[in-house]
């Protein structure tokens, strides 16, 4: 049984390339697959299937990818474990984002992180909440910032509330009122964000059992913003996503104040390593000192 081995299987399986692989190891192609041939030699079937496209892992790898993963990880907690006893920090912390947390916080988060922890190395893995939540599932990601539900198979902290605004064009009849109802918004086109995953829109419409006036479907926030400036129709976003944009577009809370809840999540809080708990302590810093600025 080889760690080495393991974090070569969990590298290809992340980059879906032996050579992207071998990029991000430093080592050579030949070792990588080398390292491959191995493990399937040992266990007596295929991990990978390759192709002209990249590779991409076998039924019988995905079984298998699961238990690496945890090994690496009970290893890496260990070896923090083992720095803190002699003194120093070092470890990899694996961090699943979405867009607006990688825009708004994570800088100054990963700034500030660097220079009280320069040897805690930080690994970003960027989608939308549905990704977020099949990384930490899988053991993929140690933390995942997500828009938090009423309920959650992981152990999450929250952080900070995030105020969904109803976005109009400048001149739209809507834009100069304090706040708009959600059952105004039925008389409108309206342009539905399409996040992975059951997001905060999806919980708004549940709750109004409501049926909306989609004449769009988008995915991307800053496309969403295009579309409302040029009159196709009016959306929904979280006050976070919004910040800069408040000259171009007419943003109006909604009543009732409705929010989404951006905390944290991880498999287990008692077991996060040592250098998954200090990002957890830095982003909580950050966001008080940035709260009182």
């Amino acid at each position: 049984m080889s760690l080495i081995k393991y974090e070569i299987l969990n590298t290809v399986v992340e980059y879906g390339s032996l050579t992207k692989a071998s990029e991000a190891l430093n080592i050579t192609q030949s070792a990588v697959s080398h390292a491959i041939a191995s493990l399937e030699s040992e266990y007596g079937f295929s991990l990978l299937h390759r192709s002209r496209s990249g590779v991409r892992v076998t039924a019988e790898g995905e079984r298998i990818l699961g238990y690496t993963r945890e090994i690496i990880r009970w290893a890496e907690l260990m070896n923090q474990e083992i720095s803190l006893i002699r003194g120093a920090e070092i470890g990899t912390v694996r961090i699943g984002t979405f867009a607006s947390v990688s825009t708004q916080w994570l800088p100054g988060i990963l700034k500030q992180f660097r220079l009280r922890h320069p040897g805690i190395e930080i690994k970003l893995w960027e989608g939308d909440y549905a990704e977020i939540e099949n990384w930490l599932a899988s053991g993929a990601i140690d933390l995942g910032f997500l828009s938090l539900g009423d309920s959650s198979p992981f152990d999450t902290i929250t952080l900070q509330k995030d105020r969904m605004m109803c976005i109009l064009p400048l001149d739209h009849a809507l834009a100069s009122e304090k706040s708009v109802s959600f059952e105004v918004l039925l008389e409108q086109p309206f342009i539905l964000p399409k996040w992975g995953g059951d997001n905060e829109i999806e919980r708004l419409i549940r709750q109004h059992a409501a049926k909306l006036n989609v004449v769009y479907e988008v995915a991307e926030d800053q496309a969403i913003m295009a579309m409302v400036r040029n009159g196709l129709g009016i959306s929904l976003l979280p006050e976070m996503v919004l910040q800069n944009h408040t000259e171009s577009l007419a943003l109006v809370p909604l009543s009732g104040d409705p929010y989404r809840m951006i905390g944290l999540a991880c498999a287990s809080l008692r077991n996060i390593s040592p250098a998954a708990r200090r990002f957890i302590e830095e982003v909580q810093q950050w966001l008080i000192s940035n709260q009182e600025v």
